[in-house]
């Protein structure tokens, strides 16, 4: 795998994907104009008119025939067809009822024989639950695979860690700027509580930049891919793994704390919430930033207070 290749590749040179009719620049301004659909900020869109830059994507994702995709923000259908294109069945998340309504034309007009593996939700992907989306319940993993628009793409992606746990990987677009944030690690600026609260759930790693030229409109910032890969639920190196893990969420309340004030030290930051006692039994120098702090480091932190509560809990109980 390439980490950092920063020209589209063409659908000629797609390794061993089946060629097909993907869309280009015409064929989305044709299906925009029929459907009356106008690219919106409100939503983020720029659709993407490159065929070479979908089946890159897919690729980067590993997308096979036996994989279960979910794609959010399928727009106008030009990734919804490269990832078609793999034999791979999918379920696409889309906000805007005239996309959501349309894009099953679209299969049917470029793929027709891929329609029967397309399932499409008009639905926020900030709403998207195992019970109003069960297509994915019985499936023991599967990956998620969008172009995410800019403003919502990190809240979108740690809403479906946290509510789908077999949701076990991702290749994602998105600006370059979040793509870095992402996968930065600790000591960095831009280290922050996307890059740790991602790190609870798995690796993330930044494996390409994409130009603006491949979108319509072209957008005013570079994009990036980052691909994700689950911890499994019995891997030591998570930090939630066994029966004495952190809390997920009392870490995430350190972590929110901690950035919330990150020039400060972690003393100061989390005077109200971390007594001096919780730093000396989680073995973290409270006078240390936020920004320095590995998310294991947040998950000792977090499991040392938990304990301590609950000690606190249990004297005042036997007090009453």
């Amino acid at each position: 795998m390439n980490n950092e290749t920063t020209t589209a590749q063409t659908g000629q040179d797609a390794g061993n994907q089946p060629a097909g009719h993907l869309l280009g620049a015409a064929d989305i301004r044709r299906i925009a104009a029929e459907a009356g659909v106008s690219p919106t900020k409100k939503f983020g869109q720029n659709f993407v008119i490159d065929p070479g830059t979908v089946r890159r994507i897919v690729r980067e994702a590993g997308v096979t025939a036996n994989d279960h995709v979910m794609e959010v923000g399928p727009g106008l259908g030009s990734l919804t067809l490269a990832i078609l294109e793999t034999g791979a069945s999918m379920t696409a998340v889309e906000i805007d009822p005239p996309l959501a309504e349309r894009l099953p034309d679209t299969v049917a007009e470029f793929m027709p024989e891929a329609s029967g593996r397309l399932a499409v939700v008009n639905r926020d992907a900030l709403t998207v639950t195992p019970e109003n989306v069960p297509d994915f319940n019985d499936d023991q993993s599967f990956t998620l695979v969008a172009n995410l628009p800019y403003n919502v793409a990190t809240p979108i992606l740690l809403t479906l860690l946290e509510r789908f746990d077999n949701l076990g990987s991702f290749l994602v677009m998105v600006q370059k700027e979040v793509a870095d944030r992402l996968s930065a690690k600790p000591g960095s600026k831009i280290y922050g509580t996307p890059s740790v609260k991602l790190a609870w759930y798995g690796t993330a790693e930044r494996v390409g930049t994409i130009g603006r030229n491949v979108f319509w409109p072209a957008p005013n910032v570079d994009s990036a891919l980052v691909k994700f890969t689950r911890y499994a639920s019995d891997d030591a190196a998570a930090p939630g793994f066994g029966p004495d893990a952190a809390p997920r969420e009392l870490t995430f309340q350190l972590i929110d704390a901690a950035f919330g004030q990150r020039r400060k030290t972690l003393h100061a930051a989390l005077k109200h919430m971390v007594p001096a006692e919780v730093f000396e039994a989680a073995g973290i120098d409270a006078t240390r930033r936020g920004e320095t702090l590995t998310i294991d480091e947040f998950a000792a932190l977090a499991k040392a207070l938990d304990q301590y509560n609950g000690r606190s809990q249990a004297t005042q109980g036997g007090a009453a």
